[in-house]
């Protein structure tokens, strides 16, 4: 099918449904057209969040955002604020509650943002266009797009297809970003971030399923790199939860020599750990140490750490010296897990890296090689932590193009 449109939409992610309905209201008198590879609109979306959908967090600042140059993003954060993306999300019926500062729907359910923005999509008259993969893409008076069955002439285009994150059936394939690309745009290394690390499995295996609140400090070849303090979740495979999601980016962005050490105590040094430790052992000295951490530490994590540091279960706490609860202390306060890997893109929940920034106009979103083309959310070089912070720069970066687009279509008049 042939379609002549003011505004192309190309992907029906968070970062597209927004930036079409900020562009539809900025001016409704424009053709704005969403072109969706899947069969549906908001699919990676409706995942979010473990289905509840983290849309925002109360404490965005630059720190919490990454890329080659993270302050890009800055101008769109702060102009599309916490109030502003509370506001738009009010006026689409969505009602925002917090968990500590993490912003959820008010339904907890990620569907109802996916329906909420589908309905304010077609309440403004916006055309969506599923099934259709954009495969060419050309700049001759405006652009023309083409997938094996549809062409689409524009006389401007907003690109916010996404990367690799979640996979061909929830996600993007990552072939706009190829095309774009293959016609010079230059990119920025592309890793999986926000996804389970693969850990050396002796100890991970024995522990899978507990739930630890923790230290997480990611080290290379013995030096810390980045900590994070949270939930650390132990699976067969590794390690995962929002603290290792945090620290997952930079082991994916290099080859080798990573580990991760989890501070079960982190708020109390070693020392006194052991002296604690101590004073448990005279307390309890007759009972065996399968039973020895009951009361103050997973049980099953209790037993774990005291093998791994080389003690028989079946012997009574009195038999342990106060070296050996220094020994104890010390590993509590530096469990060490050698990193093998990640679960890969399908797993990740954001990609870091993408089509470089250097490129666009961080006040409009528009490129610097081709007037008219605009770009949003995680087909850039930004990404940010766990916790909303993703989203939040769909949602501002979707508006900002909008903004920037309906600027440039009122200036071509």
């Amino acid at each position: 099918m042939n379609y002549k449109v003011d505004v192309a939409v190309i992907g029906g992610g968070a970062s597209g449904l927004v930036a079409a309905i900020c562009t539809k209201r900025n001016n409704p008198d424009l053709s704005v057209y969403i072109f969706e590879g899947l069969d549906r609109v908001g699919k990676k979306l409706i995942t979010t969040g473990n289905g509840r959908c983290n849309i925002t967090n109360k404490d965005i600042n630059l720190s919490r955002f990454h890329g080659e140059n993270p302050t890009f993003a800055e101008f769109a954060l702060k102009k599309y604020n916490l109030d502003a993306i509370r506001s738009f999300f009010n006026s689409v019926g969505i009602e925002l509650i917090f968990e500590n500062d993490k912003g959820f729907p008010a339904s907890l359910q990620a569907g109802s943002v996916v329906d909420c923005l589908r309905f304010e999509c077609d309440r403004l008259g916006i055309v969506t266009v599923c099934g259709c993969k954009i495969k060419e893409i050309s700049f001759k008076n405006g652009f023309t797009l083409a997938s094996d069955t549809d062409r689409i002439e524009a006389k401007s285009v907003i690109c916010s297809t996404g990367l690799y994150s979640g996979g061909e059936k929830l996600g993007s394939d990552g072939s706009f970003f190829r095309l774009l690309k293959e016609i010079g745009y230059e990119t920025v290394k592309l890793s999986p971030s926000i996804v389970q690390l693969k850990t050396e499995t002796e100890l991970v295996r024995q522990l899978k399923g507990i739930k630890i609140d923790t230290k997480a400090t990611l080290m290379q070849n013995g030096k810390p790199i980045r900590s994070e303090l949270g939930e650390v979740l132990f699976c067969d495979y590794g390690l995962s939860g929002p603290a290792i999601m945090n620290l997952s980016r930079d082991a994916a962005r290099a080859d080798s020599g990573f580990s991760v050490v989890l501070d079960l105590y982190p708020l109390t040094d070693t020392k006194a750990l052991a002296e604690t430790i101590y004073q448990r052992r005279q307390t309890l000295k007759d009972r065996h140490l399968e039973e020895f951490f009951t009361g103050m530490l997973n049980k099953r994590l209790g037993q774990v750490v005291l093998k791994h540091c080389g003690y028989k279960l079946s012997d009574k706490a009195e038999a342990l010296t106060k070296d050996d609860c220094k020994k104890i202390a010390f590993t509590l306060k530096a469990l060490a897990f050698k990193i093998t890997g990640n679960n890969g893109f399908v797993n990740s929940q954001v990609t870091a890296g993408g089509i470089s920034t250097d490129q666009f106009d961080n006040k409009t979103m528009m490129s610097k090689k081709h007037k008219g083309l605009f770009a949003s959310g995680e087909l850039l070089d930004i990404d940010g932590d766990c916790g909303g912070f993703n989203l939040a720069w769909c949602w501002a970066s979707g508006m900002l193009a909008a903004e920037g687009c309906t600027e440039y279509l009122r200036g071509l008049k």
